[in-house]
């Protein structure tokens, strides 16, 4: 049977399927999950977490623990000494650019077995409005942890500035994760 040179009604509107590319990180010493949507098409570009110039999470977090987060190494050992799990809700998707608006015909990730394996996480929080959602779509029935919405890191959530957001971070991050002194 010859093969058919029609482009999907999705392709032909830009829309392409995306396999989350990265592994959770996590550790049986880490406490605190957070969860995004997705990545970002810059993430996949530099093959990390959060990595578009404008995004302020490593920004937020370097300030919140006073430790660098400028290389891939220094972020995961930003990650580890303050016990902090990183992964996404979203394991498959369909979508045309960054934006989580864009995000379409999901497919979570594995989030229960990985809360099995790892029952030393006490509290999940989210990066965003979109994340929380479809946590709580997938999971929100059948996971009972106490969970916060943290204040969108992404350059599109700019209705927030720096000090405010990282004020909310710190302040939710304390409540969950014990004092320096107090490790």
């Amino acid at each position: 049977m010859p093969k058919s040179n029609k482009t999907s009604s999705s392709q032909t509107a830009g829309i392409v399927p995306a396999v989350h590319p990265f592994p959770p990180i996590i550790d049986n010493d880490s406490k605190v999950l957070i969860l995004g949507s997705f990545p970002s098409l810059k993430s996949f570009e530099n093959s990390f977490y959060y990595t578009h110039p404008r995004n302020q999470f490593w920004p937020i977090l370097s300030a919140i623990f006073e430790q660098p987060a400028h290389t891939i190494e220094e972020r995961m050992a930003l990650l580890k000494e303050a016990r902090i799990a990183l992964w996404d809700v979203v394991g498959y998707c369909e979508r045309k650019n960054s934006s989580d608006s864009n995000l379409q015909a999901c497919q979570p990730n594995d989030i229960p077995k990985l809360l099995d394996e790892y029952s030393n996480i006490e509290a999940i929080l989210f990066t965003g409005r979109k994340a929380e959602a479809l946590y709580n779509r997938y999971f929100g029935k059948q996971l009972k942890y106490s969970t916060f919405l943290l204040p969108s890191p992404s350059p599109a959530y700019a209705a927030m500035r720096f000090e405010s957001k990282l004020k909310v971070w710190r302040d939710i991050l304390f409540k969950i994760l014990p004092l320096e002194g107090d490790k």
